[in-house]
């Protein structure tokens, strides 16, 4: 069963782009512990499946509380019908009103998460990012945005315009496995690795904030006894860098 392979494939996806890019996703790390330690903001943004990275990294369990996902509705994939988000993405303008609306300022981080790299909104958000003053990280596809050219008008892919660049290291087009019998590869890769790596990068830098004497940010399951209590302490001293509630 051809399953198996695609397990197999999101492994060394994985592994590759772990074991190639450590120097960036250390300078990653160390730049999520600074922003959090001196009461800068976090935010992580992407459209329709690409959002999913925001979703998985706000508001859960073991996760960091200051970390802000940017939704707009027209990215989400409730939108109907779904071929808007589509659309929207390559739309020019939109990404600087969204940067606009969510509280995104001087010395903030912000994350976005682009496969192919070449849609108008997320390279819009990271040029009027750059401007504000606010450093920009991407996770992409740099083999995927190198076979595509850009739909925003700069000419300018995702990977072009950010400050950090990680690389998911999956197939041209993200699916990842041929079938016999159909056209079409199967099995998209990103969600998966960009998760696993953005989770990764939380851990690290969670451990740079414990070796520099700060208490981390850190979520507890609400449903664990104790978890209401310990949150609402968090929510309490970082309110100010929590714009979800």
């Amino acid at each position: 069963m051809r399953g198996n392979d695609y397990i197999n494939c999101v492994t060394e996806c994985i592994n590759k782009a772990w074991g190639t890019q450590q120097d960036t996703l250390n300078k990653v790390s160390e730049l999520l512990a600074e922003k959090i330690e001196n009461k800068n903001n976090v935010f992580v943004f992407g459209c329709s499946h690409a959002g999913i990275l925001a979703e998985e990294v706000f508001y859960r369990t073991g996760g960091l509380a200051v970390i802000n996902p940017i939704f707009f509705p027209g990215f989400m994939l409730n939108t109907r019908p779904i071929t808007m988000t589509s659309q929207l993405e390559r739309l020019p303008g939109l990404g600087k009103i969204i940067l606009e609306q969510n509280h995104v300022s001087e010395g903030d981080l912000l994350i976005l998460h682009s496969v192919s790299g070449r849609n108008t909104v997320p390279v819009d958000m990271a040029l009027e990012a750059k401007k504000l003053g606010v450093t920009t990280v991407c996770i992409t596809n740099i083999s995927y945005s190198n076979a595509v050219t850009s739909r925003h008008p700069s000419g300018k892919r995702l990977f072009e315009v950010c400050d950090l660049v990680i690389d998911n290291c999956g197939d041209v087009g993200d699916a990842a496995i041929t079938l016999d019998g159909l056209a079409e590869k199967i099995g998209p890769t990103s969600t998966a690795v960009g998760t696993a790596l953005l989770n990764a990068i939380v851990i690290d830098a969670v451990e740079k904030m414990i070796s520099d004497g700060i208490v981390p940010p850190v979520f507890m399951s609400a449903n664990l006894n104790g978890g209401d209590e310990h949150n609402a302490r968090i929510f309490e001293e970082y309110g100010d860098n929590i714009f979800y509630m």
